[in-house]
């Protein structure tokens, strides 16, 4: 599919410099099926990755071949478009947070149907671009499991990454945490809980908020939120 360009751009990551270059599609998917390994596909399902079109890469193998990719918004999509598992997580890694739309955000997640690409794409890009603090509690109040957890994944993770905002971004998120801690999917009640936990890492006055939410929650009539609370006391009383 077209001529290499051969284009490289150098990266500083310490004393070594990594070179960038263009890709296309087949070039790509030719290197993801070379470093496939089924049985490693196969071990994903111990941990409840049910890898769809899945070849079996490993996570440091595609961030490997992710940073020899020059950064590319139209590769992304196409790269999304093949349904591989392993290509949609690269896809997530390759494009340009700026270029993404909203409409993009809210395709690729209502495509999410495993916790690990649900987690990683959220994680690698969509918590690098200018939607997820305005698309977190809509995709939590989603019946669709996938679409519900990846609310609030981003809840965590605009916890963990986003140092420039401030406490009130997050009280919201500990009102929305609480009202749905009661869903009883695995993938979503964990979710709750991380994004409950991150935000209490955050600083002492979302710690104590966060306690405070999961004291509330505790004395919810579902196991699951009982289960969220206790979990998330018990690491945030330490903080």
């Amino acid at each position: 599919m077209g001529r290499n360009l051969y284009r490289f751009s150098k990266i500083k990551t310490g004393r070594v410099a990594i070179a960038r270059q263009d890709f296309t599609l087949d070039q790509v998917l030719s290197k993801l099926h070379e470093m496939a390994d089924p049985d490693y596909l196969e071990g994903g399902r111990r941990f409840g990755i049910h890898a769809r079109n899945g070849l079996g890469v490993r996570m440091p193998s595609i961030r490997s071949l992710a940073g020899s990719i020059c950064k590319n918004h139209d590769l992304a999509l196409q790269l999304w478009d093949t349904e591989i598992h392993e290509a949609r997580i690269l896809a997530s890694l390759v494009d340009v947070p700026k270029q993404v739309t909203k409409d993009q955000i809210i395709k690729w997640t209502n495509d999410f149907y495993s916790w690990d690409l649900c987690d990683q794409v959220i994680g690698n890009l969509y918590v690098r671009t200018d939607f997820t603090l305005d698309m977190a509690i809509p995709f939590s109040e989603m019946e669709k499991e996938f679409v519900k957890r990846a609310g609030f994944v981003m809840m965590a993770a605009l916890a963990i990454h986003r140092k420039d905002l401030d406490n009130n971004t997050f009280l919201p998120f500990l009102i929305q945490i609480e009202k749905k801690s009661d869903d009883p999917r695995n993938f979503v009640k964990k979710a709750v809980n991380w994004a409950l936990r991150q935000i209490g890492k955050r600083n002492l006055i979302l710690n104590k908020a966060a306690i405070a939410t999961a004291e509330r929650i505790l004395l919810q009539d579902h196991s699951s939120a009982r289960w969220i609370a206790r979990d998330a006391i018990r690491e945030l009383s330490i903080h």
